[in-house]
């Protein structure tokens, strides 16, 4: 028989019991409870920049106008890329951006290069053509015949007339062996007219003393040359030391014309070469040919001197005269591209090709000749290509500035 006492102590055990199942299901439940990984952090956000688009230096983390020019700020779009180039980045530039930075484009084609081109040229007189007048004798100039510098002359024309006690002599001294020839002896009269020679004595004077005609007081000197006056340092009157320049003539029958080379032009013109000179001032052309080149290039010009030879009819060229020459070289096949499209640093030719989307990755070339609007491109480049062309320096800060971006958020350079 079942008492209250002992119905109590059995619920209470049962309870137990129950609880300690219960119990045990749960931390069971706990300790089978699948671990959970700690969650990742997540990449932290790209911070955006903003960049005047006509000052690309201008740069800062918010909107806002640019101090230089007033325009406003535009987010930058894309990271850019890597690039060959030390120093440079391909950069990603919207139409938009495009626009306002003024961007054109052209396409690296095979055409006619080399062939004639053309150069400023400038008169100057040959100067294996140039005449120093002096006397061999001691005298003094009695009557000036060409007066001032840049008068005209022809050769055999008298310059001046000039006294002289030792030509005088030497007249009388031909006169003497002339009139004792039977004498003296044919020697003696042939000395002495190659003696009067020697002086400069014109032929017509000592034909005349061979006829019998008297020794003459004064002198006249010839031009040896067809051409102008062009240096005097006499009048009336002075004595003329023997030696002693008194004045220069210059044959100009031809002329040479000086022209400076670029040093990229140099090596396209040799000694021969036909060239044509153009004097807008006579409205004709002169042909001609290259005559000399020197030896090295100016240093401070860095061009190269050479002397076209020209024949001058009429003496219708004058030194100083200002024209263009054109040179003669036959034209060649090549891969060109427009001046403007490349930036030249002095170290290295850089140009920027479009690889679509508004990508544009810098590159190196080799430039060869260099024409008036297009140069030549050696390697670098393949045909079909298209390359920047005007304002190519605003595509060149963006890229270096985006390559200064890239080395700043590479871990790897983190303290630098």
């Amino acid at each position: 028989m079942k008492t209250p006492a002992n119905s109590t102590m059995k619920g209470l055990a049962m309870g137990l019991v129950a609880g300690l199942v219960a119990g045990g299901g749960v931390a069971w439940a706990l300790l089978r409870k699948p671990t959970v990984a700690p969650t990742a952090a997540a990449p932290a956000p790209t911070k955006k920049m903003y960049q005047c688009p006509m000052h690309p230096q201008i740069l800062q983390d918010h909107p806002g106008s640019c101090p230089i020019c007033g325009m406003d700020l535009v987010l930058m779009e894309g990271e850019g890329g890597s690039s060959e180039v030390e120093g440079q980045a391909t950069v990603t530039l919207s139409p938009e951006r495009q626009q306002l930075m003024g961007l054109r484009f052209a396409e690296v084609a095979e055409g006619p290069m080399g062939g004639g081109w053309r150069a400023p040229g400038r008169v100057t007189a040959d100067e294996t053509r140039v005449r120093k007048v002096a006397l061999k004798v001691e005298g003094y100039l009695e009557r000036l015949r060409a007066d001032f510098v840049g008068k005209p002359v022809r050769a055999g024309e008298p310059l001046f007339e000039y006294f002289s006690h030792d030509l005088l002599a030497a007249q009388k001294e031909f006169a003497l062996a002339l009139r004792n020839r039977a004498a003296l002896g044919e020697g003696m009269v042939e000395a002495s007219r190659q003696r009067l020679r020697v002086l400069d004595v014109p032929e017509a004077a000592i034909a005349a003393l061979e006829a019998g005609g008297a020794p003459q007081r004064t002198q006249t000197y010839l031009s040896p040359v067809t051409g102008i006056v062009t240096a005097k340092s006499v009048v009336e009157g002075q004595r003329l030391p023997a030696g002693e320049t008194a004045m220069e003539v210059t044959d100009l029958g031809v002329v040479w014309v000086a022209v400076d080379l670029f040093e990229a032009d140099a090596p396209r013109v040799k000694v021969g070469q036909g060239a044509s000179f153009n004097v807008p001032a006579l409205g004709r052309s002169f042909r001609g040919q290259v005559a000399f080149l020197d030896a090295g290039l100016n240093a401070q010009t860095r061009t190269l001197r050479a002397r076209i030879t020209l024949a001058n009819p009429g003496m219708a060229l004058k030194p100083e005269m200002l024209g263009e020459v054109s040179f003669e070289a036959p034209a060649r096949k090549a891969l060109t591209v427009p001046v403007d499209a490349v930036l030249d640093s002095g170290k290295r030719r850089l140009v920027f090709v479009d690889l679509g989307q508004g990508r544009l990755m810098p590159k190196v070339v080799e430039l060869g000749e260099r024409g008036s609007e297009s140069v030549e491109v050696r390697s670098g480049l393949m045909a079909g290509e298209r390359v920047v062309r005007g304002a190519t320096f605003l595509v060149d800060s963006e890229s270096r500035l985006k390559a200064v971006l890239q080395r700043m958020t590479d871990p790897g350079h983190a303290g630098h």
